[in-house]
Order: structure tokens, then sequence, then C-alpha cells
């Protein structure tokens, strides 16, 4: 599997740019259809491993995950690239920079929080820290984007071995570890678990805290913040699983006949949904299956599997109700492995993980012919996407809102649709599963 865990072999000039996009994006009102299938009879431009040429290496392409496959099929994502710090955002001046594959600061005129690009509501939340001798740090849980009062605002995991009353382990304002505990000087191992009220923490193998909120100032959702108060800090292996996702296709057909439960197929659709021993599989095209219940807010999770070369599908959300005339009126997320030049910093069609038409994946890490998990969250115009655990995409949709995403912004409920997208179409999709995110 192409880059995993490994530096790839190419060599150049340029690091793709952590945040903006190399493609400029279309207008808003860029036409809604496809364009011409652009995965029959393309070559394949990756040079081999012994290729020198010039022409073909256009810049480096590291590519990190600390997350192995077996993760990654459970459904965990990396937070963090190892390199640099896109899909975080800082609402301060600390000096957050990225060292040694860790994300790393000790200056600041206020105490700095660094933020994830989206929300989480039940998850799995493991990562490395360390924290200087005497220092003040922490990790933030389900955080508003600019937390005043850690007891309204947030779940504060301190970190501070010489705090007068919340030292390491505790939860500011709201709970304390059951033992105290040295945690500055050196790296340790958190694994924070959050589902519904309770949060539990476990340093170093040893649990420290189980807490349930029974108060009125419950947090059931919200960013993830990296603190840096006072003294250096660093953190590095930061990787989520989301929990509480329930199951968007139970792998039945329904009274005995070609019908996916919980899926349709929309009107006028040309390609073939059948259910086999590897999930649902698509062939032919162009066609849609549309989920019957609809979503806003969600984290989405799927597996995919191409059977041919850069073979063109996608996954659509908030989608309007699918018709024969406008059968695909949602935002996509782009399945297409593709890249130009042999360079995976460059894909040839959007790029899977890409919001297509909207803005491009900014690597392309999975490969035809396996399978490929693709997590995707949507909260309110922000959206974030992972390919294999490592993050591609993380796009504010800044369009007037209005009814249809293929033009404007739209934060309303819609179906999820798998995509047949021509005659050459085949793929697998399983594990499609999702978790509604409550409103805070």
């Amino acid at each position: 599997m192409r880059f995993r865990n490994i530096i790839c072999c190419w060599f150049a000039t340029l690091i793709l740019s952590a945040c903006t996009p190399s493609t400029p994006q279309p207008p808003a009102d860029a036409p809604a259809a496809e364009p011409a299938n652009s995965s029959a009879a393309k070559p394949d431009n990756r040079p081999s491993a012994d290729s020198k040429s010039e022409d073909k290496i256009v810049r480096a392409s590291e590519y990190f995950n600390p997350l192995t496959t077996e993760e990654i099929r459970a459904g965990w994502i990396s937070l963090f690239d190892g390199e640099t710090l896109f899909g975080w955002t800082a609402s301060n001046d600390a000096n957050w920079t990225v060292t040694d594959k860790a994300i790393h600061a000790d200056s600041a005129t206020s105490p700095g929080l660094l933020l994830t690009y989206v929300p989480f509501a039940d998850f799995e939340l493991r990562c490395e820290v360390n924290l200087a001798a005497g220092g003040n740090s922490g990790i933030f849980l389900r955080t508003t984007a600019d937390p005043k009062d850690p007891t309204k605002d947030c779940y504060e995991l301190n970190i501070s071995d010489t705090h007068p009353e919340y030292k390491s382990a505790s939860l500011v304002g709201r709970a304390q570890p059951s033992h105290p505990v040295q945690l500055d000087d050196g790296w340790h191992s958190y694994h924070i678990r959050c589902v519904g009220p309770q949060i539990t923490v476990t340093v170093d193998g040893e649990q420290l805290l189980d807490f349930t909120d029974e108060s009125d100032n419950k947090h059931l959702v919200g960013l993830i913040g990296l603190q840096m108060n006072v003294g250096e800090v660093s953190f590095r292996n930061i990787t989520l699983r989301p929990l509480s996702m329930e199951s968007l296709f139970d792998g039945n057909v329904a009274n005995n006949e070609n019908i996916i439960s919980g899926w349709h197929v929309v009107p006028g659709s040309k390609s073939e949904f059948v259910v086999d021993e590897q999930g649902i599989h698509v062939t032919n095209g162009r066609g849609f299956l549309e989920s019957d219940k609809t979503y806003d807010d969600f984290v989405f999770q799927a597996a995919s599997i191409t059977h041919g070369q850069d073979l063109n599908s996608g996954y659509f959300f908030r989608t309007i109700t699918g018709t024969a005339d406008a059968p695909d009126n949602g935002y996509e997320v782009q399945i297409h492995n593709g890249i130009e030049n042999g360079n995976p910093d460059q894909p040839s069609n959007w790029g899977t993980g890409a919001i297509f038409r909207r803005i491009p994946a900014r690597r392309v890490v999975s490969e035809d012919n396996e399978w490929t998990t693709t997590t995707l969250v949507a909260a309110g115009p922000k959206i974030a996407v992972w390919v294999e655990g490592y993050p591609v995409v993380a796009w504010t949709d800044e369009r007037t809102p209005d009814e249809n995403p293929r033009r404007v912004l739209r934060t309303e409920a819609g179906h999820f649709s798998l995509q047949g997208h021509d005659p050459t179409t085949d793929l697998h999709f399983r594990d499609l599963k999702v978790a509604p995110l409550p409103k805070q």
C-alpha cells in the first residue's frame, strides 16, 4: 500500500502547503454536471521504482501515519500528520510549530489553545505529551472555540504537577484523579474516552479518572484542544476513533428482492447495485443508491474498493432527494485514486477524499484494488475528510446558504448517496456507519 509509514522515493523542491489548496476553487455557480469520464483507457503515469526521469519527479512527498492497517479499519484517524498543523486552528498567539513529528510550543502572551478544525461527540483519543518540569498544559475535550470557564465551556484535562488545586489528570473545576501522579518532564501516553456524560482517562496504562457529568453544564460535542499555558510542551501521535456509530447497512436484502435494506435506488439509475459477500457491489452507470434516512451534522465512515485503474465514484452527502432529472444534488466526497506525474500531491481528478469541484485532496494516499477507509465530518459549514486515517481536507463552505449544495452552502439534513459514475464503474462498499453530532 502506497506510503504507509514510510518515506516515498521521489525527491524535489517543494512540500505541499498545509492549508491552501494548489488547485483554485470554481465559482459558486459552477455547473453541477459531472465531467466526461476520465477513468477509461487512462495510462498509468506512476514511475517505476528505478525511474530517474526528471520530468516525472516534481516535489518531495513524505507520508507519515502512526496508525496500523488494523487500526484504520477499526475507524481510527490521525488528527496530526506529523509534518504540519493542517487541520488545526490557533485561537491565540502561542508559537505552535512542528518539530520531530511533534506539535511544540514554549511561548505565548496568554495561555495558548490549538483546536481541531471540526468537533467530535463520542470518541476515544490517544496521544503522547511531554511537558517540561514545572509547566502547565492540558487537553481540552468537547470545547467551544473560545472557552472562558472550564466548568461550563469544556472539559479541561489538566497536566500540571504543580497546580495548587487541579494537578495532573484532573478535570479542572469538575473532578480529581484517583490518586496523585507525576506527569511532567518526559513523554507520557494518554488514552481518553468520552461517551455521553462519562469521561475516563488512562495514562501510561493506568486509569486515573472515571467521571460522569451530572451537572447542568454537560458538553456532549465540541472541539479538541491542545493547551500551552506555562513552560515547554509537545504533543505527538494524536489519534482518535469516533464512537457510538450506527450502521447504515446491515448486509441484508429486504423481502428476498434486490432491495438493499435502508437504501433505495434513485429513479433513472443505470447502475446495478447488488449485495454479495464483500458488501454493496455497484457496476455500470450512471446511477445512485440513496439512504432512506437523512442527516445534517455527523461523523461518517465507510470502506470502498475499486476493481480497476483510476475508476471514479463518490460518497454524496446532505443530498436533496434524487429524481431522474436531478439525481445527485449534494456534496460529493470523491473516490478517484489517479495522480499526475507520478506524484501523489497532484491528484488527477480532485483525488480521493476531495470535496468534488470545491477543494482537492491535499494528497492521494489510497490505491486502486485495495480497501480504503474514508472518514467524513460535517458540522455546519465546516467539512473535514480523512482517507486511510490521514487528513486530506479541512474546508469551510463560505457560499451563500440555500437548498442545493451543488451550487450553494447547505447545512440542512440530506441523504447519503453512493455513486455509479459510468459504464466502467466496478466498486464495493462496506462498513458504512454514521454518528449524528448532537446540538450543543
